[in-house]
C-alpha cells in the first residue's frame, strides 16, 4: 500500500505546497450563522420596531465580529457571512433589473420541511444597473486583514427556479429567453464588483446538483423544463456571463443538493454533470459536497483539467455540530487524489452553515470548531 501523497506536506521538488490564491487550501462556502442579537434586530425590523438604518448598524457591528472570528483561527479568507440576507439566492435576483420576488402558495420541497413560500418572477427586461450587493461587499474590503470573498447566485439558479407563468409576456416569450440578458447582467454584476476590490468571487449552484438526481429531473420536466439540453444551454451561459472576468479575479462555484435548517433535496452522485461542469465550465475552482454517500464517490473528479483548476472538498458537514474524525478526513483527502493530483485540492464545509436566515441545526461554536479543524488540517496536509 503507497503511502499517503501528503505525509510530507511537500511536492517532489520540496517546494511547499501551501496555496497562496483562492481557492485556498482551508476555505470555505460563505454563509455563518446568524448571530443573535442579528436574529433579534431582523425580527424587530420585520415587526416595523426599528428602523432600516438601525438594523444596519446592528448588521455592521455583526460583521464586524465574525470577520474577526475568521481571521483569528487563521482562515485565508472572510465573508459577512451573508449577515445582510434571508436567502442565499433571491436576495441577489429580486434586486436585478426586472426581477422581483413573489408569494406562492408553496415553498421549496426539502427533506421533511418547506421554504416559505416565495420565489422570484421576471417582470422586464434582466439587466444589472446597480446593486446593494457591491455596497456590502465594500464594507466587508474595508474591514478585513485577509482576502474578501463574495458570494452571489449561478445564473442557472435563477432559470431553473423560475415557476411555469413567472416570465411576463411582455419581456420574454418563454423562460429559456432569458439568457443572453441574464449573462450580459453577470458580465456587468462581475466588473462592478471587480471594480468594487473584488478578486474572489463565487456562484453558487444547486442547478447542477439537481441535474445529477433522477427524481430531480422529472419534476423539472413536470415544470416544462428541457432537460436534456439544460447542461449545455448553462455550461454556454455560465461562460458567457465570465467573459467579463479579468485574469487577476478567481471566480469558482458551489455545487449543492440543497441546504435548509440542516435538511437537503437531492442525492446523486456528480457522474451525470462532471464531463461539462468541471471541463466545460469555465470557473477558477468548484466547491463540491463529499459529505454523505449522497454525493457519490471521487470517480467523476477525473474529468477535471490537469492544471491550475483546483477542487475543494466538502468533506466537513455544515449540516451537525459533530466533529468529523481528522484521520477519516485525511484518509477520503487520499482517496481523492487517485483522480486529482493534490496540489489540485483543497478542503472546506460541505455547504455554508445558513444559507438561509433560519441557519442550520448546531451551535455556533460548533460552527467555529468546525472552520478551526478545516485550518488545521489543511496545515497538516499541505503545510503552512
Amino acid at each position: 500500500m503507497r503511502p499517503p501523497v501528503f505525509q510530507s506536506h511537500r511536492t517532489r521538488s520540496g517546494i511547499p505546497m501551501a496555496h497562496s490564491k483562492p481557492p485556498f487550501r482551508a476555505d470555505h462556502v460563505g454563509s455563518l450563522l446568524r448571530s443573535k442579537p442579528l436574529q433579534e434586530a431582523r425580527a424587530k425590523r420585520e415587526n416595523g420596531a426599528i428602523a432600516a438604518e438601525q438594523l444596519k448598524d446592528v448588521e455592521d457591528r455583526e460583521i464586524e465580529k465574525i470577520i474577526r472570528k475568521q481571521e483569528e483561527i487563521g482562515l485565508k479568507l472572510a465573508t459577512d457571512g451573508e449577515f445582510r440576507r434571508a436567502y442565499w439566492h433571491f436576495d441577489f435576483f429580486s434586486m436585478l433589473d426586472g426581477v422581483e420576488l413573489y408569494e406562492l402558495d408553496h415553498g421549496i420541497q426539502f427533506q421533511g420541511v418547506q421554504s416559505k413560500p416565495q420565489s422570484i418572477r421576471i417582470t422586464g427586461k434582466i439587466g444589472f444597473s446597480s446593486h446593494p450587493m457591491v455596497e456590502h461587499f465594500k464594507f466587508l474590503k474595508a474591514h478585513t486583514k485577509v482576502t474578501p470573498k463574495m458570494t452571489i447566485p449561478s445564473p442557472s439558479v435563477m432559470h431553473f427556479r423560475l415557476e411555469p407563468g413567472a416570465v411576463a409576456k411582455s419581456a420574454y416569450p418563454d423562460r429559456d429567453a432569458i439568457f443572453d440578458d441574464l449573462a450580459v447582467a453577470y458580465q456587468k454584476a462581475v466588473r462592478a464588483l471587480y471594480d468594487a476590490g473584488c478578486r474572489y468571487l463565487q456562484w453558487d449552484d444547486t442547478a447542477w446538483a439537481y441535474l445529477c438526481s433522477q427524481d430531480q429531473l422529472t419534476k423539472a420536466k413536470e415544470r416544462g423544463l428541457d432537460v436534456d439540453h439544460l447542461q449545455e444551454t448553462y455550461t454556454r451561459c455560465i461562460n458567457k456571463g465570465l467573459e467579463a472576468k479579468p485574469a487577476d479575479m478567481t471566480v469558482t462555484t458551489h455545487v449543492c443538493r440543497g441546504n435548509f435548517r440542516s435538511t437537503f433535496i437531492s442525492s446523486g452522485g456528480y457522474e451525470p454533470v462532471a464531463e461539462n461542469l468541471l471541463g466545460k465550465c469555465n470557473y477558477d475552482g468548484y466547491f463540491l459536497e463529499y459529505d454523505s454517500d449522497r454525493a457519490g464517490g471521487f470517480d467523476p473528479l477525473r474529468f477535471l483539467p490537469k492544471g491550475k483548476k483546483m477542487v475543494v472538498l466538502g468533506l466537513v458537514t455544515s449540516k451537525t455540530g459533530r466533529l468529523e474524525p481528522r484521520a477519516e478526513i485525511k484518509k477520503r483527502i487520499e482517496e481523492a487524489t487517485k483522480y486529482v493530483a493534490l496540489d489540485q485540492l483543497c478542503l472546506s464545509p460541505q455547504c455554508g452553515f445558513a444559507s438561509t436566515e433560519e441557519g442550520n441545526v448546531l451551535a455556533e461554536d460548533e460552527q467555529w470548531a468546525k472552520l478551526r479543524m478545516i485550518v488545521e488540517l489543511a496545515d497538516e496536509v499541505w503545510g503552512k
